[in-house]
């Protein structure tokens, strides 16, 4: 009889646990029993781990078996832990060495016949791993690639709990299985949608532009076919590339999905997009069992799209409010909270009325004036007063089309030149605080004596919120974009006129 220990990784979010894997035999009544708070995947381990181990050689022992994942208070989920417990098993039997398997971290999910299934949130798990000084982690062959991102850190990848007993000492005759791989999300390598698409709406470029340049939230009203959507899209695609520590996170993210990454970390912006019918849940996270992350992490570094947004539920859209502010969303559960950044850029786009043709000029729209009314007042003040450029979009008509047709318009590489170059002018202003883009900076700091503008330069701006045009979040958001439009024009400081095309893209109103 006797006893062993190897490690495992337990994800709460993007955060992990280290957990020991212990295995022991006793002489009681023959037996299996998995213990350490696991759910209902994981308390299935037994049987999974049982057939593997007989189906690769090398049998379980028939006496009693004990495991236990401790901590024991932690919840732990999903079916990655079943190479850990096999492995802590056979090394309890001496099937293979137990000071072998004490120095690894095991990820791995076990198929019937022994061979390992790729397994979610491996670089996030490997991470883990490395943070807390473990030099050296088995993962399916499957996932070892995606855990080779993870840098000084030996990956042993294996094919089967066959391959896995021989690392660890058993003595066992090699034989080589089909491995199991890792599906690749279709669509990953899709090329971004090119800025000189778009014909017309000069204006809703140059916000399109702007909002990349210092990560301002965005609003496009307009009627059917005006191009919001087709504007929205554009927007990754003049996104600066990632850093080495957003590209990080998204990956992560990608991976706690489940969601292949292939050999490589993301390093463009990503773009999420829901339907209209998401749930609180899908949109900001969440989970019965295990928390995954919703839409507004995914499109963490990227752009969240809400499409037709007044036609989200109200508390879907709320749900929003507070990870604008903080970048951040905890999700609460009785036995464990989880943290998931949602850094993201918003978009919504929306119809003026439930037919969509009121303002459209060409047809007559038939809503009454209270269903228009209604209609819109489904997104709420206190989130729209949140979204920094607000913007009605026009339809494109044949006067223009056919002025367009000879013009050199921009394309999505130059305005995206040109974005980095405005975020490096922020970011060498903003050096000696803990921000670096507009869209971050607070108020009061806009407004102290630093880099406070002069009266004659506000005085549009000073009107507007004495006649009530705009809130006190209001006119810092516009500093804010004013303060965009002059690094975007290589300004030092904005002017009247900076001001003036700020309050323009904030509330549509002149100074």
């Amino acid at each position: 009889m006797g006893i062993a220990r190897t490690h495992a990784v337990a994800l709460l979010g993007l955060t992990g646990a280290l957990v020991e894997v212990e295995a022991d035999i006793s002489a009681q009544l023959p037996g299996m029993i998995l213990i350490g708070l696991p759910d209902a995947a994981l308390s299935q381990a037994t049987q999974r781990v049982r057939a593997a181990a007989a189906n690769s050689g090398c049998p379980l022992t028939v006496h009693r078996l004990t495991i236990n994942l401790s901590p024991a208070a932690l919840p732990k989920h999903g079916a990655g832990f079943d190479l850990a417990i096999a492995l802590a098993c056979l090394a309890a039997d001496s099937t293979i060495s137990a000071a072998s398997v004490d120095t690894v971290v095991h990820f791995g999910e076990l198929a019937l016949d022994g061979r390992l299934r790729p397994t979610p949130g491996i670089l996030p798990g490997v991470m883990t791993a490395a943070r807390l000084a473990h030099d050296t982690v088995m993962v399916p062959i499957g996932n070892e690639a995606e855990a080779r991102l993870v840098p000084d850190i030996r990956v042993i990848g294996v094919a089967s709990l066959r391959e896995a007993a021989i690392f660890h000492g058993a003595r066992l005759e090699p034989k080589p299985v089909e491995p199991i791989l890792a599906a690749v999300s279709p669509g990953s390598a899709t090329a971004e949608p090119d800025l000189a698409d778009v014909i017309g709406n000069d204006d809703a470029i140059l916000a399109l532009q702007i909002a990349a340049a210092g990560g301002h939230h965005v609003f496009l009203l307009g009627p059917p076919g005006a191009g919001k959507t087709m504007l929205a899209a554009r927007l990754p695609g003049l996104l600066p590339d990632l850093d080495p520590a957003s590209s990080l996170e998204v990956s992560s993210l990608r991976s706690l999905s489940g969601l292949g990454l292939g050999g490589a970390l993301i390093t463009r912006p990503p773009w999420e997009a829901p339907h209209h019918t998401a749930t609180a849940a899908a949109m900001v996270g969440g989970g019965g069992g295990q928390i995954r992350p919703g839409a507004a992490s995914a499109a963490s570094h990227g752009v969240l799209f809400l499409d037709e947004a007044p036609e989200f539920a109200s508390p879907v859209l709320d749900a929003l409010r507070q990870p604008l502010e903080s970048g951040w969303i905890s999700i609460h559960r009785a036995n464990a909270v989880a943290h998931f950044p949602a850094r993201f850029q918003l978009v919504m786009a929306a119809n003026p009325c439930p037919c969509g043709q009121f303002g459209a000029g060409d047809l007559s729209c038939t809503c009454p004036p209270n269903a228009r009314r209604r209609y819109l007042a489904r997104i709420s003040g206190p989130l729209l007063d949140r979204i920094d450029i607000q913007l009605n979009v026009k339809r494109i008509t044949a006067a223009q089309l056919r002025v367009s047709a000879g013009t050199q318009r921009m394309t999505s590489v130059t305005a995206r030149q040109r974005v980095v170059a405005a975020r490096a002018a922020a970011a060498e202003r903003l050096g000696s605080t803990p921000w670096t883009l507009n869209s971050q900076v607070p108020g009061p700091w806009l407004r102290g004596a630093p880099v406070r503008l002069a009266p004659s330069t506000t005085a549009g701006l000073d009107r507007a919120l004495e006649r009530g045009g705009i809130t006190m979040r209001g006119y810092d958001r516009v500093l804010r974009i004013a303060w965009t439009l002059a690094d975007y024009d290589g300004l030092t400081l904005p002017g009247p006129d900076e001001v003036g095309q700020a309050l323009y893209l904030r509330k549509g109103m002149t100074s």
